[in-house]
């Protein structure tokens, strides 16, 4: 049987702390997995099933209107991956997009510091702000949240320049599916970014870094590889495979 603590220890007054908070808020229970951990896992299970019927319902409008397409004719995969291609060493290639996903990625390595400090109790730098390896978690996480931030923009951007090229999302099957998949994974990001925010505003507001948000760090870095892992799959499906 897994040895686990006392829940109903009596409160007591950490360091810098206000009023008691109770021992299993500040070190969790032993040999008990954190029910917010458990419940995010399972949560993001449904979103993963979630995403594949979009997958599901792209390739099954894609097969349909190619094979309705006549021999040598365009296809509508053709025409809307197009728009996606800049010239860029003489080689046409998704260039703005493949940057946009590489800081999105990038994020991600940002993001796993920032819990490799929150789980070593490092909230807050211990040097200055140009010394990156004395870096805390704030300065890891906030990172993280500015190249998520600048990802949605270049996201937005991208809209403004297909919707000035007739890509609407009424225009055709292809374009309601593109803007349905990256839509619904830009709402991702941006919730992954009030996540950020409610996480590093809880640090400043909060005198004593409890276990409770050292798991709360550790479930916003869940959620973001998430979403960086769904945009690689919506990136090779619709930037690369034409």
């Amino acid at each position: 049987m897994a040895n686990t603590a006392n829940t109903s220890a009596v409160p007591v007054v950490p360091h810098g702390a206000l009023h008691p908070v109770a021992p299993t808020r500040l070190n969790g229970v032993k040999g008990r997995p954190d029910m917010l951990a458990v419940g995010t896992v399972i949560w993001l299970a449904s979103e993963l099933m979630f995403f594949a019927a979009l997958f599901a319902a792209y390739f099954n409008l894609r097969n349909v209107t190619t094979a309705m397409a006549a021999p040598g004719e365009q296809t509508m995969w053709q025409w809307g991956s197009a728009h996606f291609l800049q010239n860029l060493f003489g080689i046409e290639a998704p260039w703005f997009s493949l940057i946009n996903t590489t800081i999105l990625v990038l994020s991600s390595i940002t993001c796993q510091i920032g819990v490799h400090r929150a789980e070593r109790g490092f909230v807050s730098r211990t040097g200055g702000l140009l010394n990156v390896a004395k870096w805390g978690m704030r300065e890891w996480y906030t990172l993280t949240f500015v190249m998520g931030a600048v990802f949605l923009g270049g996201q937005a951007y991208e809209y403004s320049t297909l919707v000035s090229e007739g890509f609407l999302p009424n225009t055709n099957a292809y374009t309601s599916a593109f803007f349905l998949a990256t839509g619904f994974h830009g709402l991702h990001v941006l919730g992954g970014l009030i996540l950020f925010i409610f996480m590093l505003g809880r640090t400043y507001v909060a005198r004593t870094f409890t276990h409770e948000q050292r798991v709360s760090a550790i479930v916003a870095s869940y959620y973001w590889h998430f979403v960086d892992i769904v945009w690689i799959i919506l990136f090779a499906v619709i930037y690369i495979i034409r």
